[in-house]
């Protein structure tokens, strides 16, 4: 036996659910004679103590909200994380906040945690699209809003950038002057945004007859390291690309390390332009085209289709795609040759 037992160690002992353990202990909700008796022997026997938070939680109406992100460290989530805590905080309610580092093992224990502690909703970054499960959190009562990216495992209220438009415009941009062997090196393809992202930039060297060369393309962890590693392996192509399209800000900032390291030039060796607007980016010499994502829209508009459901909103799920805004600086420009 652990030496503090958990809401999930009575639940696996009484062969219960841990929402049908949770009904028992806040005495809410229908639970047979059958079952409450399994869950009681089962508490006794596990000497099991509901902490401080959650006897808080079933005393009263939960004040907290869970937000699963999938990496502290990307100033993308940053953002967000800020925008949903506004409007958290303007209705009362504080956050309680977890970091999956892309890892669904990690994710699938914070998930759990949120079911157990009977948080009042929960935003989530899922860290894979098909293996993200919001079961536990749905099966406990508590609403969830997916953001950034989509589970098709557990359909939930979604908010997420059109991510095939921004790879498509960044795409297009570059192409427009003239470039037409262009590297790109996106986020995992299990992930909404690598997936359609890549969707995008394919769509665009499409429309004008080009036919991408895998060489050329690249997936990646979405980090720095990885886009910095990319970034070199298209540089030692014998026909390197005139151009580099990257997927987000993290492997934006790799790519630029390398080309430095490189001791090239942007625009004239190599143009770059990426997705995600970082306030660094305008700050270059030049600075970086980008598509950027309307972060703090995300971030509020989810937590208010939270809020609605919290309220008791029963309309069918929704997914919203938010517009990207392309913001063109110095950093694209025509290749020598054409």
């Amino acid at each position: 036996m652990k030496d503090k037992a958990t809401i999930k160690d009575v639940a696996q002992h009484a062969g219960v659910s841990t929402a049908t353990v949770s009904r028992v202990l806040s005495n809410s909700g229908p639970v047979s004679a059958e079952l409450r008796g399994r869950v009681e022997q089962a508490i006794q026997a596990l000497g099991y103590r509901p902490s401080r938070m959650a006897r808080s939680f079933r005393a009263q109406r939960s004040k907290f909200i869970g937000l699963i992100i999938s990496d502290v460290e990307n100033p993308f989530y940053t953002s967000l994380v800020r925008a949903v805590e506004d409007v958290a905080y303007a209705h009362d309610y504080s956050l309680l906040l977890c970091n999956s580092d892309e890892d669904p093992d990690k994710e699938r224990a914070y998930i759990q945690f949120m079911a157990d502690e009977r948080v009042a909703g929960v935003i989530g970054s899922p860290a894979s699209e098909a293996e993200t499960s919001f079961a536990a959190l749905l099966d406990a009562g508590i609403p969830v809003v997916s953001v950034d990216r989509r589970s098709t495992c557990t359909p939930v209220d979604t908010v997420l950038l059109d991510h095939v438009t921004a790879a498509r415009d960044l795409a297009r941009h570059l192409i427009a002057h003239g470039h037409q062997r262009i590297g790109a090196i996106l986020p995992n393809t299990s992930i909404t945004s690598g997936r359609e992202r890549l969707a995008g930039f394919l769509q665009a060297m499409e429309e004008v007859g080009l036919t991408p060369d895998p060489a050329l393309i690249h997936e990646s962890k979405g980090i720095e390291a990885f886009g910095a590693q990319a970034t070199h392996a298209l540089l030692d192509l014998p026909d390197r690309p005139t151009a580099i399209f990257t997927g987000n800000n993290l492997i934006t900032l790799g790519a630029l390390k390398a080309i430095q390291e490189r001791r090239l030039r942007i625009p004239d060796d190599i143009a770059v332009a990426g997705l995600d607007e970082m306030p660094w980016m305008s700050l270059l010499a030049p600075g970086i085209t980008v598509a950027a994502q309307p972060i703090h829209e995300m971030g509020r508009l989810a937590m208010h289709m939270l809020l609605e459901r919290i309220a008791g909103d029963r309309q069918p799920l929704r997914e919203v795609k938010l517009a990207p805004r392309l913001v063109i600086r110095s950093s694209v420009a025509t290749p020598a040759f054409v």
